[in-house]
Order: C-alpha cells, then sequence, then structure tokens
C-alpha cells in the first residue's frame, strides 16, 4: 500500500500547524487554531471527552484556552516530532509553560499528542496524551509562587481555592 502523504508533506503541514499555533498562543484567536481541522474532525482529549466535528472543537478549545489554567499558558511548543507516512500522523510531544509569574522561573508539563492529516492543511483527528495530575500539581506550584510574588490574579486564586486543593502537596501521615 503507498502510502497516501510523504514524510515531507506532514512535516511541513505539521510545521505550518505549529505556525499557526504560536501565532494564536500571541493573538488569543483560537478561531485561526480551530480552522486548521476538517470540518467531520475527532478531538480526543483524555480529561475532557471527544470533540466531534471543528465547531465542537471550537467551541471546546475556547472555553479550556480562555479559562484558568488555559489562559496562562503562554505557548505550545512541539519538543519532537515524528512522521509516519504509513498511517498519514505526527507524533509529538508538546511543551506547555504557563506564563511567568514575575520572578523569571519556568513552570510546565507536556503531552503527547497524535495528528492525523487530511490534506490540503487539514486535520482530521488530534489526541492528547497526559497525565491530569502532573498538569494540575505543576499549575499549583505555579499558582503557590506567583501568590509568593504578589502576582497571582482572580482566576488562578479561584482554581486554587477550588480545583487546586486536590493538587497540593499531602504530608505523610505519622503511624
Amino acid at each position: 500500500m503507498t502510502p497516501r502523504f510523504t514524510a515531507d508533506e506532514l512535516d511541513a503541514a505539521f510545521a505550518q500547524f505549529q505556525k499557526t499555533t504560536a501565532e494564536v498562543a500571541i493573538s488569543d484567536d483560537w478561531d485561526v487554531w480551530a480552522d486548521q481541522f476538517t470540518e467531520d474532525a475527532d478531538y480526543v482529549e483524555h480529561a475532557y471527552g471527544t470533540m466531534k466535528g471543528r465547531e465542537a472543537i471550537r467551541t471546546w478549545v475556547k472555553k479550556t484556552m480562555f479559562a484558568f489554567p488555559g489562559s496562562h499558558m503562554a505557548e505550545y511548543p512541539s519538543l519532537w516530532h515524528v512522521s509516519d507516512p504509513e498511517t498519514g500522523r505526527v507524533i509529538c510531544e508538546i511543551d506547555n509553560p504557563m506564563r511567568d509569574p514575575g520572578d523569571g522561573s519556568v513552570f510546565t508539563a507536556t503531552n503527547m499528542t497524535i495528528l492525523t492529516y487530511a490534506g490540503d492543511g487539514l486535520w482530521s483527528r488530534e489526541e492528547d496524551i497526559y497525565n491530569p495530575m502532573k498538569f494540575g500539581q505543576m499549575t499549583y506550584q505555579w499558582c503557590q509562587r506567583a501568590a509568593e510574588l504578589g502576582t497571582l490574579d482572580e482566576p488562578a486564586q479561584q482554581w486554587m481555592e477550588t480545583f487546586g486543593k486536590m493538587f497540593a502537596p499531602r504530608s505523610p501521615r505519622s503511624s
């Protein structure tokens, strides 16, 4: 069976995907990001479920990226990627650093992403695989540091008072 796309085509499409994602990280125009998917695309997000169709992806990404902690993530660079022409997929590790809390410290967590290419610069599927506990712990640590620096804003404070509690370090029990 001849692959539908070459490795070069997949690499070029992924480079454009990353370029658009980098631009969106600055502009916050998540419509542009969602437009990279086919109308019938699937987006599998293990903590949020599966979004079916570009418009469902658009709704989900805007809700997620305009709320804390997504609203405080600064960029989404790929640390590495592999193109697989046999499956039409690109597999990569995405870094998700939080914005500087005020002292130059870095708080980040990564996820694995599997993208399935549909051609014409569009993707038919994305699946993000990560450990929600690690993301939560990293976010909690970022909030603690921002609080120490006096830069913890209302959305982050609200997260700390609700969800953050489940990511706080646990002290060992004495027997």
